[in-house]
């Protein structure tokens, strides 16, 4: 499977939305690689897996409305994870498809949707194994946006933005960190 050439079937090359996923989705590989090789002495990681997850985790932001990233779909942002699934898994890569669902912030509970009205299917959306955290931790420090884009947040800066969602938020992603850098 060739991750960038599924990018290319869905995002022509010299757009900004392809110019831009593929920039954020390589940072992203880059460091989930990174973190499974890491790891990958402490139990079985699919390093491969991990890296063809990063690179299509969002490819379903096309569908949204975010013209600031070249976007003009017709869904909210926060639809992205699950239109990225509905598309992988209609290519046949069911355990892709899942990552491109569960990648949102450190994954969002059933209460999540419910008490802030997200627009999604009353589910729990939360990273189930190891590849999955991965690939979610590691999108946590790349944005698609400029100039924010072109550089790698901090644990800090991480942190201030979680809290926002909740201390329990906080807390999930301070453990990944422990585990996937200690």
């Amino acid at each position: 499977m060739n991750p960038l050439a599924l990018i290319e079937k869905y995002y022509p090359p010299g757009t900004d939305s392809h110019r831009i996923l593929l920039r954020h989705s390589t940072q992203v590989a880059e460091k989930a690689v990174a973190v499974a090789r890491r790891l990958e002495n402490h139990g079985s990681i699919d390093v491969s897996f991990v890296e063809e997850a990063a690179l299509l985790h969002d490819i379903g932001i096309l569908l949204t409305s975010a013209p600031r990233i070249g976007c003009l779909g017709d869904h909210p942002y926060i639809c992205h994870g699950i239109l990225g699934r509905e598309i992988l898994e209609r290519e046949g890569l069911p355990r892709h498809a899942l990552v491109c669902e569960r990648h949102i912030g450190v994954g969002l509970t059933l209460e999540d949707i419910r008490e802030q009205g997200i627009p999604l299917p009353m589910r729990e959306m939360l990273p189930r194994t190891v590849e999955e955290e991965i690939v979610a931790y590691a999108d946590l420090f790349f944005s698609k946006s400029t100039p924010a884009g072109n550089r790698e947040r901090t644990v800090d800066e991480l942190r201030s933005s979680l809290f926002r969602y909740g201390e329990h938020k906080v807390i999930v992603f301070d453990a990944w960190h422990q585990r996937f850098t200690g």
